[in-house]
């Protein structure tokens, strides 16, 4: 059953949807899929894809732990989530995965000179750490609370 995201903000639809297909296709361990849907989200804007999965993201860190997170919390995420999809996803690169989750948490620093991932390489690790995070669960709802917590932000400042 397809997700009707007519209740989000214009701009959040396609990005929803498409992230949505792709952490499904991650959850299924479904390569094809997961290259189509990563292929989609890719294309959209990057700094709004961003913002909204970063916010899933650190969300699911927080549920995740309630006590508080720290430096162990998120080397077992790392872990967890590139030994999980390196088994059908043998390309995982634990440094793209490492700066998604520093992003989420707001701690990016400038990088050596290391180039920066690609939109691609970028979507397709937001699906496959969303769908660590989220094991069996679906990713709608979590969408839905990044979005209202972005707008509760953007109202606030």
């Amino acid at each position: 059953m397809e997700e009707n995201w007519r209740h989000l903000p214009a701009p959040a639809r396609p990005i929803a949807a498409a992230a949505t297909a792709a952490v499904e296709a991650a959850q299924r361990r479904d390569a094809a899929a997961l290259a189509e849907a990563t292929g989609d989200l890719a294309a959209l804007d990057a700094a709004q894809t961003g913002l909204i999965l970063g916010v899933a993201v650190r969300l699911l860190l927080e549920e995740g732990n309630p006590d508080g997170l720290d430096g162990e919390a998120v080397r077992t995420v790392l872990e967890r989530c590139v030994r999980s999809a390196a088994g059908w996803q043998p390309d995982v690169d634990a440094g793209v995965v490492l700066l998604l989750l520093a992003g989420a948490l707001g701690v990016l620093t400038e990088d050596d000179d290391t180039p920066p991932p690609t939109m691609t390489e970028v979507a397709r690790h937001s699906a496959l750490l969303l769908a660590d995070l989220l094991g069996p669960r679906p990713l709608p709802p979590v969408l839905t609370a990044a979005l209202a917590e972005i707008e509760r932000a953007q109202l606030n400042d």
